[in-house]
């Protein structure tokens, strides 16, 4: 059997964490079996569905790198292929008219729960067999079409995660599956589209488990074998209760504005209710190697947003420095520093790297290579430019300038050969060099930093403070 999996968010939100970590064990079980990925987009909620909430969806699995390997199929476009399947079922015998009004179905739920019964539909408008009752029928009412469940019996849930959960079928109601206007409810083109794109395995959030007896009947009444069902925990807030936007549950292109790379995002989200030895760090590819859903937690998992932060930094720790270069130009050109000099780009990766554990984080850290700073850190200032400080700063400016080639290497030697003429410490010279040329205390490191500016705008900004703090009256 060729595994065949399917992703099918709903466009009346965004596409969030939970959403994308379903996505993602969809992907990664169906490649690492050799199948196929489907995209589907499940909007028939016309009243809450929107153009822009479809393509935040495509964009976010886009920015993952999960693509698809069919579709994207939209359930508005398969609107004739739903009507078919309800005339079938129909002149099957396994669905029904139901002429009842809202107001009498009211009154049907109330007085069940007066008899503390549990609400349900009680077959009112159902056939007797498989052949319509022209009684049932009422002039001038648009019907509803039911699903004709099994009355008796039991719907057995062999659920990969949860493990075998039964329902009775005289719990469950006949399901509307066209409304009066003859458009078709959720779970009936779930139904359909499952049997039509001969899905094979559904994962999917544990919220629809009650959802899975009803479809399971249908597709057994359409003589379709119901496919392996794996209903993925929730995901939890830190403080254990349902996540929400202040826990992390936003779209999942927030988190690539907030600076995190999508494998970061993705390692993190397989190892929320999955894991595989002590191994915390993993690229996709070796996701896809090892997952697999039958060892996927059935409890919940907490959302640590200080754990998806330290697992950023180990990616940016160990992704090609192009990559990250192409990450940070994008994050650079969101505050308005528009380059395209990559290898320059990779330099300052690779030198910021280390300190910064989000994108966004290094970006704003690295303005002052692209842009002139309006002012000096006070504390950084008033600690190592003062008028012992300078001096030795004249002196490494002076060096720096007769440098060749201009390199870092080189800048560290001229470091180095103040220091010794000078006798004082490392720090005494790089830390004056350091809030010379960035404007603060903290920098990558200082000869780095100082190759990366460049010749021009390292020598016209130790100029600068030497200028300004040179001529300052005196503390």
């Amino acid at each position: 059997m060729s595994v065949r999996t399917r992703f099918a968010p709903s466009p009346t939100g965004l596409l969030h964490v939970g959403g994308a970590r379903t996505a993602l064990y969809c992907w990664l079980y169906a490649h690492r079996m050799g199948g196929k990925f489907i995209l589907r987009v499940e909007d028939t909620d016309r009243e809450r569905s929107t153009d822009e909430a479809v393509r935040v969806i495509l964009d976010g699995m886009k920015w993952l790198g999960l693509g698809h390997d069919e579709g994207p199929f939209f359930q508005t476009q398969r609107m004739d292929r739903y009507r078919e399947v309800i005339r079938q079922m129909l002149g099957a015998g396994t669905a029904y008219h139901c002429y009842c009004s809202k107001e009498e179905l009211d009154a049907m739920r109330v007085g069940q729960m007066a008899r503390k019964e549990k609400p349900r539909y009680n077959g009112r408008c159902r056939p007797a067999g498989n052949a319509p009752d022209p009684s049932k029928a009422r002039a001038g009412v648009e019907p509803v079409v039911r699903f004709k469940n099994p009355l008796d019996g039991a719907v057995v849930v062999e659920d990969v995660i949860h493990g075998t959960v039964t329902f009775e079928n005289k719990e469950l109601d006949d399901l509307i599956i066209a409304r009066s206007d003859g458009t078709p409810t959720y779970n009936f083109c779930v139904v359909v589209d499952d049997m039509d794109m001969t899905v094979t395995h559904v994962i999917r959030g544990d919220d629809h488990l009650n959802n899975t007896p009803r479809q399971m009947n249908m597709l057994e009444a359409l003589g379709v074998t119901p496919p392996v069902y794996a209903h993925v925990p929730m995901i939890l807030g830190p403080d254990g209760a349902k996540l929400s936007k202040r826990h992390g549950a936003v779209s999942v292109l927030q988190y690539r504005d907030d600076g995190f790379l999508p494998e970061a995002l993705l390692n993190y989200l397989a190892r929320l209710g999955w894991s595989h030895g002590d191994q915390e760090v993993f690229t996709l590819e070796e996701l896809m190697k090892v997952f697999d859903v039958h060892d996927v937690n059935k409890a919940a998992s907490a959302f640590n947003p200080e754990k998806l932060l330290w697992l950023n930094q180990q990616h940016m720790m160990r992704a090609p420095l192009r990559v990250l270069a192409e990450q940070l130009r994008w994050h650079l050109a969101r505050i308005g520093i528009e380059t395209d000099d990559l290898d320059r780009l990779e330099g300052i990766a690779a030198a910021q790297r280390e300190r910064a554990k989000t994108l966004k984080e290094m970006a704003q850290a690295s303005v002052f290579f692209f842009r002139d700073f309006e002012s000096y850190d006070e504390k950084a200032a008033k600690k190592n430019l003062t008028a012992e400080a300078l001096p030795l700063l004249a002196t490494v400016r002076g060096k720096l300038a007769t440098l060749q080639p201009w390199a870092a290497e080189g800048v560290h030697a001229a470091l180095n050969a103040v220091c010794a003429e000078s006798g004082a410490s490392l720090g005494k010279v790089a830390q004056p060099l350091r809030v010379a040329v960035s404007g603060g205390a903290v920098s990558p490191p200082i000869d780095a930093t100082v190759a990366l500016l460049g010749r021009e705008v390292a020598l016209r900004r130790i100029d600068r403070a030497l200028e300004h703090f040179g001529t300052r009256a005196p503390a």
